[in-house]
């Protein structure tokens, strides 16, 4: 991948650019080397690429990375692949042609927004941390699937608890039904139901 990537420096930059022959821009140049190198497609945004494969800090950097940058006044507006030894590949700007560039600028240090690390494994997964709610919201979904699993328990004073299976909504009904059949109540037949209501007590809509 890394030397696919040294293949295309002095490649011009073009806005919107997918080919070494017409020139390609910072999201263009990676997207290439991923699709020659490795075989993977990815999105075509630096903003996109952002969203998918495993966040790594900057000290654990490794050959390969995607790292962005907040080029043009919104985060992850570029993106380039560091190369090792504190250095990074891209496709700059207009005018410019691929060159490698070191990280420790102050320019690109001001405008850090984080790296990723994307393979033939990951390429397609989004993160967790970047779902939405979060993994806040991914742990409290596990905490309710693990609530909702665990069966009642029932104890009694003097004796050992045991766990209490819930019985069936249907067949809570039906046991309401004959109760009421035992004590002599039933439903009045020439009551009349309510038209225009459902079962919640809501109004139907009709189609016109």
């Amino acid at each position: 991948m890394l030397l696919q990537a040294m293949s295309l420096l002095g490649v011009a930059y073009r806005f919107g650019g997918n080919s070494p022959v017409s020139g390609l821009d910072c999201s263009g140049f990676v997207r290439y080397v991923f699709q020659k190198s490795l075989k993977v497609n990815l999105p075509r945004t630096s903003a996109e690429m952002a969203h998918i494969g495993k966040a790594v800090d900057k000290s654990e950097l490794v050959a390969g990375d995607l790292v962005f940058f907040n080029t043009r006044g919104f985060a992850y507006s570029h993106v380039g692949m560091y190369m090792g030894n504190g250095k990074f590949i891209h496709a700059p700007r207009t005018g410019r042609n691929v060159e490698v560039v070191s990280l420790n600028q102050s320019y690109w240090q001001s405008r850090w927004n984080g790296a990723r690390r994307i393979n033939r494994n990951n390429a397609n997964v989004q993160a967790a941390d970047e779902l939405p709610g979060g993994s806040d919201a991914v742990a409290a979904k596990s905490r309710d699937n693990s609530a909702a699993a665990a069966p009642k328990v029932k104890c009694r004073k003097g004796r050992k608890c045991k766990a209490v299976a819930e019985a069936p909504a249907s067949k809570k009904k039906g046991g309401k039904a004959e109760k009421a059949g035992k004590s002599g109540k039933s439903a009045r037949a020439d009551k009349p139901a309510h038209a225009g209501k459902s079962g919640h007590g809501k109004k139907k809509k009709v189609a016109d």
